[in-house]
């Protein structure tokens, strides 16, 4: 069968990958060794670096920070509120002239009623007020009689 074989010479090579990976891993004792204590200086050297480069860069930082709040903080702010001012639409527009318009439109239809009224030949009816006033144009009570 020919599958078999394949299999025999897969399992021969990965043997011997292993064997090969272990025998490294044993040569490659003495050299982490030696290494070890390096790394482990290398460390603490690095962790005292980074201690007191902190230790120098805090108070940059804060100075820079108070620096930006009393110069750039305020210009910022007036930026700001200039361009809350200009974007404010203010009040919203009147909406009066509708009111305007029905008012005219009513003294308009009441003047073409009285222009065809005349144009007919009819008179227009007094009003009622009109039709109690006497010649001085003073309106009378009909109900009092002096």
């Amino acid at each position: 069968m020919p599958g078999t074989n394949s299999n025999e010479y897969a399992t021969q090579a990965a043997n011997a990958i292993r064997q090969l990976a272990q025998q490294t891993a044993e040569a490659a004792k003495p050299v982490a060794a030696q290494v070890k204590p390096l790394a482990i200086d290398a460390k603490q050297a690095a962790g005292r670096g980074i201690y007191k480069a902190r230790v120098w860069v805090a108070p940059q930082v804060d100075r820079t920070g108070q620096a930006l709040q009393e110069t750039v903080a305020p210009k910022v702010a007036a930026a700001l509120h200039s361009s809350a001012q200009r974007l404010d639409p203010g009040e919203p527009p009147h909406r009066g002239w509708r009111k305007g318009a029905a008012a005219i439109s009513i003294l308009l239809a009441a003047a073409a009623a009285a222009v065809a009224a005349m144009a007919s030949g009819e008179e227009a009816a007094p009003t009622a007020d009109e039709a109690n006033a006497g010649a001085d144009s003073e309106v009378k009570d009909p109900a009092r009689t002096s």
